[in-house]
């Protein structure tokens, strides 16, 4: 049984979009020839076809205008020539006729994806995700600054697809849990917390279409308290659930500034660009209204400029740009009466991650202090706060919210929404790491926090969605 529009788990990748069709024996590797270089995107454009050039492929692309008609007879293959490359990139945009790579800005990208130019070191930070740990090193003779351990490779969620998950068979289940007298929760905890977000948000429509009831209302009736938070939490897709909390730290009296920082300073453009436009449509007014009409002074403009969507995002680092980012922010605090704010504003909102992670070991190098020492000592009140949130989270994500959960639970009563949000939005993104940082932080795991300040069905799915104890 399937359900419209809810792809068969084939335990495969389906095939792309203007993808290449299988080809009909492709030429066998030459010896001498360069070793695939899985990693090097493809130039725009490319090289002309040679006179007398290859014999045309079959299933390939139509011979393009302009080119050499094909020769019969061709030379065959040389020796030393490129073998034919498996899995390569998708075309950059700049190429003509082919699609561009997902999440990629305009243009083919400067130097190697996740690494420095030659002959430069690649920045880190202790205890932070390197940038790409698997970047050869040049042997330029340079000294390197400290790199941190790569993190493991791989999925770093703690919940995967369910493999032949069925929708129409899951919102059946969900219909028994709660059809009767009483409700059997640990159906609803075994289901929602065995499955992925894609696997989740259909289910709203599939309630829908099988049984004429809205899921979410009839969740509503049979749950309560955290539960039910966080129950309908996993039912809304990313961008929906940043919406839908921005909003919440927004509306009424008082504002949670820091749960704004945090979704604004952890999305990637594509994933705010989406939340500007939930949000307007849900809410009739867009997010930088909302911000404007809430907050003031430099912290506003710190909020206006991260939710723009805008921020480079190349893994390439200019070590003489980041030089020159540590020298402007050093000269707009601590070398100086008085600080810019705006300066500050302007390279961290604006500055790639990778590059910024550059510029604050220089600026440690330059200075002698840490780029988040210097902000508590040049500013004060939210702008302080959204400052040192921002860097944080650029220095080290997973330490950031290990951060973030931690005083979530310390102390008397537990802030629910930072707990739920949390757990929700990184249980598919960097749970794993988001645990290894909080154990070597905190001395104990996550998971025997959650137990301890948390209780129920509340604290089972919660659980679940952490994925085990550390």
């Amino acid at each position: 049984m399937s359900y419209p529009g809810y792809p068969p788990n084939t335990g495969g990748y389906p095939p792309q979009p203007g993808a290449y069709p299988p080809q009909a024996g492709g030429y066998p590797p030459q010896a001498g020839g360069y070793p695939s270089a899985g990693g090097y995107p493809p130039q725009g454009g490319g090289y002309p076809a040679p006179a007398g050039g290859y014999p045309p492929q079959a299933g390939g692309y139509p011979q393009q205008p302009g080119g050499f008609p094909p020769q019969a007879g061709g030379y065959p293959q040389q020796p030393g020539g490129f073998p034919p490359q498996a899995g390569g990139y998708p075309q950059q945009p700049g190429a003509s006729g082919f699609p561009a790579m997902q999440g990629e800005p305009g243009g083919a990208p400067q130097g190697y994806p996740g690494g420095p130019a030659p002959g430069q070191p690649t920045p880190n930070f202790p205890g932070a995700p390197a940038t790409n740990p698997s970047m050869p090193a040049y042997g330029s003779g340079v000294p390197s600054h400290p790199q941190a351990p790569p993190i493991s490779k791989g999925y770093r969620g703690s919940i995967k697809d369910y493999p032949g998950a069925d929708p129409l068979r899951d919102v059946e289940v969900l219909r028994k849990a709660m059809k009767g007298f009483g409700t059997d929760e640990n159906a609803i905890i075994e289901l929602l917390g065995n499955r992925s977000r894609k696997q989740r948000v259909p289910l709203v429509a599939a309630y829908k279409t099988t049984y004429g009831k809205d899921l979410k209302h009839d969740l509503k009736s049979e749950l309560t308290g955290n539960f039910e938070k966080l129950v309908l939490a996993m039912l809304m897709s990313q961008s929906a659930f940043d919406a839908y909390e921005l909003r919440e730290a927004i509306k009424g009296a008082g504002t949670d500034e820091a749960c704004l920082i945090e979704i604004l300073a952890s999305r990637s453009n594509a994933e705010i660009i989406e939340i500007n436009k939930i949000y307007k449509s849900e809410y009739g007014k867009t997010l930088e209204d909302a911000i404007t009409s809430d907050t003031s002074g430099h912290f506003r403009r710190l909020l206006v400029s991260l939710s723009q969507g805008n921020r480079d995002e190349r893994e390439t680092v200019d070590i003489a740009l980041a030089k020159q980012d540590a020298q402007k922010l050093y000269a707009a605090g601590e070398n100086k009466v008085g600080t810019d704010e705006s300066q500050f504003n302007a390279i961290l909102c604006a500055r790639s991650k990778p590059h910024l992670r550059a510029v604050f070991l220089e600026y440690q190098q330059m200075c002698g202090r840490d780029i988040e020492k210097s902000i508590c000592r040049e500013m004060s009140g939210n702008v302080e706060s959204g400052m040192v949130a921002v860097v944080k989270c650029i220095k080290n994500t997973p330490a950031y919210f290990a951060e973030r959960l931690h005083k979530a639970m310390q102390g008397a009563g537990t802030k629910d929404r930072t707990l739920i949000r949390i757990m929700v939005t990184r249980s598919e993104v960097d749970m794993l790491d988001i645990r290894q940082e909080y154990v070597r932080t905190y001395g104990k795991s996550l998971y025997t926090h959650i137990s301890g300040d948390t209780s129920g069905d509340y604290k089972k799915l919660l659980l679940k969605l952490c994925g085990g104890n550390d």
